[in-house]
């Protein structure tokens, strides 16, 4: 329980910041197998899948709420040794999924899947971050339909390693204000204000539905890829876990990097690897 808790926290940190994939973070703490199966099969094994869910929602609900904002001070103020740390946590969880092609032959069919997905990941980097637009979510008809399908996209790139949910969010100009949104919800219920806590329903509840929808989709569609190709699913995988390091470098500022920050960098990436080691496997 304590473990799976600990390892919703680490999926949600890793959701809230942009570049940072939500699913190869699920793949490095050995969950992605399960909780696809979980969400899948939710109707026909409700107890046991909600028995995995449950402390995997809750962490990351708890990140999501208290460490968004730990987080962005610490990337506007450590971006280096952060990222560090997050390289070092996806690393980490190359062995446990290196076991997963154990003992399959290495073949083009192969190599394809691990390239093209190892390329999306790097082409993505590349393509710049940027917050846009700042979107309207004024509470009318059109933009709760807007929200709901933004939840659904957002859903299923947080549900693809490799692929930071965050940074499309960003792209389609809603990152900053569903973050402010959530900040200000919280702070509302704290602070018992009717106003706010149904001006943060307004937006949070179509988002939110839209999120379930797109994760309950495209589980589905993994599940059907992992069963009918499993082994070049892992090597596609493989392909966005490796890419996955460079890509958070590529985006990383290095404007007037010191020695300082490399070396503490080397120790949190340490701290990462290990982090990964131990929250990670069955």
């Amino acid at each position: 329980m304590i473990k799976q808790l600990l390892q919703g926290i680490v999926v949600g940190v890793a959701n809230i910041i942009p570049g940072v994939s939500g699913g190869t973070m699920m793949v490095a703490m050995g969950l992605y197998d399960k909780l696809i199966h979980a969400v899948t099969h939710i109707r026909t094994e409700f107890k046991k899948s909600m028995k995995l869910l449950i402390p995997i929602l809750i962490g990351a609900g708890i990140a999501v709420v208290l460490l968004s904002k730990l987080f962005t001070f610490l990337l506007e103020n450590y971006q280096i040794p952060t990222n560090f740390a997050f390289c070092g946590l996806i690393a980490g969880s190359l062995p446990f999924i290196f076991k997963k092609v154990k003992g399959s032959k290495i073949s083009v069919s192969k190599v394809i899947p691990f390239l093209i997905f190892f390329g999306l990941v790097i082409i993505m980097a590349l393509m710049g971050e940027t917050s846009g637009k700042t979107a309207d979510i004024s509470f009318n008809v059109i933009n709760v339909i807007k929200l709901f399908l933004v939840g659904v996209v957002a859903a299923a790139t947080m549900v693809v390693p490799g692929v930071s949910g965050s940074m499309m969010l960003m792209l389609l100009g809603y990152y900053d204000i569903i973050l402010k949104t959530i900040s200000d919800f919280v702070s509302a219920v704290f602070k018992f204000n009717v106003d706010g806590i149904l001006t943060g329903i307004g937006v949070l509840m179509p988002f939110g539905i839209g999120v379930i929808v797109g994760i309950i989709v495209i589980a589905k569609i993994i599940e059907f890829i992992f069963n009918k190709a499993e082994v070049h699913a892992y090597y596609a995988i493989i392909g966005l876990i490796l890419a996955s390091p460079i890509a958070i470098l590529l985006k990383t500022d290095w404007t007037g990097v010191g020695v300082l920050p490399i070396v503490i960098g080397i120790f949190t990436f340490a701290a990462g690897w290990f982090v990964a080691s131990k929250l990670g496997g069955e």
